[in-house]
């Protein structure tokens, strides 16, 4: 079985290689293909990996081969064509950033010039993202239909829900979007309650819970947990201690979930308390772009030097700090390292993989169509959310196996969080069009009527500082 990570050079490969070097799903992957149009960066996680590799068969970790082979790595291959990288794969993990880091800084630069949100997916700046993203996102989903169109794509490209929208135009249901914000919010309710709230019941292969998460990426709310009948989430919500562990809900205010009746993505943070945030990022130093891509960029240097450390150690000292300083902005307090070490994105993505490949069924929030591909013309009725178009990206909770996604029904939705999701989708969508069709009008409109700009007249500044700030922007817009 063949893997392509595409971004190949990014900071996190090294823990989607460890998850398939070690079988922690069950599931043995024979060939790691990595794609990057960076080689430096590419030789320098090739480092981490090959001395992880190392590591682990030292410690006896590595998972058999197929077939009952001896103990082996995943063969690695590393390319800057991409062609040759999806080339026969199984399944792609695409996970690029155009413009690198360097680029978020300006994305978070211009709003905050303007007393925007300078955020990497929220508000301006995620759709500033999406604008640069989504022409290199469709060219890989294009590339893929043509080299390997058996592979499923899994994409956690940011902003994951308007990019995952915009492939599945060209892959239909074959592309997923995934993050690990959901699925870490449900863990902890599921610490809180005794139980794997996502598991089966090993005696009756029945769900333990009846979970009901629904939104788009970074945008939702954990509503019900079922387990025998019984709605489990207003006893939370009624316990000051049960909360207290709960980490969105210290981000976002014990007091507010209680009333709202819904446990929140820890990413409401920045639509709740908008004033607070801008001030928090504004009194720093540096944003979080500019802490990553200095970060990042002495790791990267130092990988290339090859000095001081072992780049596996200087790997994971680095991966430590960014993970311990995630949305640093937004708390009075450090992350508690139950927190930190809550999973990752590499592990729902191998879940993923695993329930495809293998057909043992896995229960997991992903962001899937509101109806399956070619079925938009159903009635509305029989989309996931009905007041919403057909095509749009949803993040709810789905049954994988061996047939592929299967989203769960959710309960229907309050007119407030109905309208949140439609007025952010409905911006992300111009944006979408602006990528396609290099439109300024569209651009500009979908910069203007962000629920966190909502001002023509910032939408235009917003789209002028973008245009001179990514030369990918321009391009694009001047082509329209």
């Amino acid at each position: 079985m063949k893997l392509t990570i595409l971004g190949g050079g990014g900071f996190r490969v090294p823990l989607v290689y460890e998850a398939v070097a070690t079988g922690a799903t069950g599931l043995t992957v024979d060939e790691v293909a990595l794609h990057d149009i960076d080689e430096s960066r590419l030789r320098t996680i090739t480092a981490v990996i090959e001395s992880m590799g190392a590591e682990l068969q030292a410690a006896g970790r590595v998972r058999g081969g197929a077939d009952g082979r001896p103990a082996a790595l995943p063969r690695l291959v590393v390319t800057t064509d991409l062609r040759e990288a999806v080339a026969g794969a199984d399944f792609v993990f695409s996970a690029v950033r155009v413009g690198g880091a360097e680029a978020r800084t300006v994305d978070e630069r211009v709003a905050l010039n303007l007393g925007l949100l300078g955020q990497e997916t929220i508000g301006p700046g995620g759709l500033a993202y999406a604008l640069r993203t989504i022409p290199v996102a469709l060219e890989i989903a294009r590339t893929v239909a043509e080299a390997a169109p058996g592979a499923w794509v899994i994409n956690f490209t940011n902003p994951a829900g308007i990019v995952t929208e915009a492939m599945r135009t060209v892959l239909g249901d074959r592309v997923v979007g995934i993050c690990d914000t959901p699925i870490g919010l449900v863990r902890r309710v599921g610490r809180l309650l005794g139980v794997d709230v996502v598991a089966d019941d090993p005696a009756t292969g029945a769900p333990v819970a009846e979970v009901d998460y629904v939104g788009l990426n970074h945008l939702g709310w954990l509503r019900s947990v079922r387990i025998d009948g019984e709605d489990r989430v207003p006893g939370l919500l009624a316990d000051d201690d049960a909360l207290e562990e709960i980490e969105e809900a210290r981000l976002i205010g014990k007091d507010w979930v209680r009333a709202d009746g819904a446990l929140p993505n820890e990413y409401l943070y920045y639509y709740l308390h908008t004033t607070s945030a801008i001030e928090r990022i504004t009194a720093t130093a540096t944003t979080r772009g500019e802490f990553l891509a200095k970060q990042q960029g002495d790791f990267y240097a130092a990988g290339e030097e090859a000095c001081c450390s072992s780049p596996l150690e200087l790997w994971r000292g680095t991966l430590h700090e960014r993970e311990a300083t995630y949305m640093a902005e937004s708390r009075d307090e450090e992350r508690r390292e139950e927190d930190v070490a809550g999973g990752g994105y590499q592990e729902v993505a191998l879940r993923l993989m695993t329930a495809i490949a293998t057909g043992r069924p896995e229960r997991m929030i992903l962001n899937v169509g509101n109806i399956g591909a070619g079925r938009e013309d159903a009635p509305a009725s029989e989309r996931i959310v009905p007041e919403l178009p057909a095509e749009t990206v949803l993040e709810v909770l789905c049954v994988v196996d061996g047939d592929g996604v299967h989203p769960l029904p959710v309960a229907p939705l309050e007119l407030g969080r109905l309208g949140m999701m439609a007025a952010l989708r409905s911006s992300e969508r111009l944006i979408m069009e602006a990528a396609v069709t290099g439109s300024r009008d569209a651009a500009w409109r979908g910069f203007a009527t962000h629920p966190l700009v909502s001002s023509p007249e910032l939408g235009r500044l917003l789209l002028e500082g973008y245009e001179a700030g990514h030369p990918q922007i321009a391009e694009l817009l001047a082509r329209g």
